[in-house]
């Protein structure tokens, strides 16, 4: 196979394997949620290590806290990929995690998901996920991996100007 085509190709099947895990997160499908995973993944969502899961079994046992709230909705999107070989990639999607509890209130992260992928028998498989959040509304609480951003310039100063 041609390998522009295959790496279009796999680009739109570690696609599908990443908003196939916002969609099982929303159905609560937790059964099928280590389907994506390697069997020894590791996946970090916080400092607190009750977030964290260290295989696709024990992933999908931590996912269960998800129970708590009625509904959510996570929405993915500039999902970058970037192969390192034919059968691991690196891949960086951003998403929108809204959530609503029994009492109808709600809370909203702004995250990045930082994915390896390896290539498995069964297809693209995610091995080590982390989380960090860009943001969230003052619902959400939960203690996620602050996001990186790189510091101002040395002597860089807001300009000053009045916005009407």
């Amino acid at each position: 196979m041609d390998t522009k085509i295959r790496e279009i190709e796999d680009r739109i099947l570690i696609g599908e394997v990443l908003s196939g895990y916002c969609r099982m997160l929303d159905t609560m499908d937790l059964n099928q949620v280590g389907n994506l995973f390697t069997l020894d993944c590791v996946v970090e969502f916080g400092p607190d290590e009750r977030l964290n899961a260290r295989s696709a079994q024990a992933l999908a046992s931590n996912l269960s806290r998800l129970w708590r709230w009625r509904r959510t909705s996570h929405h993915l999107s500039n999902v970058e990929v970037a192969f390192r070989s034919d059968s691991e990639a690196c891949a960086s999607s951003y998403v929108i995690a809204w959530h609503e509890r029994p009492d109808g209130t709600t809370a909203t992260l702004y995250g990045t998901y930082r994915d390896t992928l390896v290539r498995t028998v069964d297809g693209w498989r995610i091995s080590t996920r982390r989380q960090e959040m860009n943001g969230s509304d003052a619902g959400f609480t939960v203690g996620i991996f602050p996001a990186s951003r790189a510091a101002p310039p040395a002597g860089w100063a807001p300009p000053n100007y009045v916005m009407s």
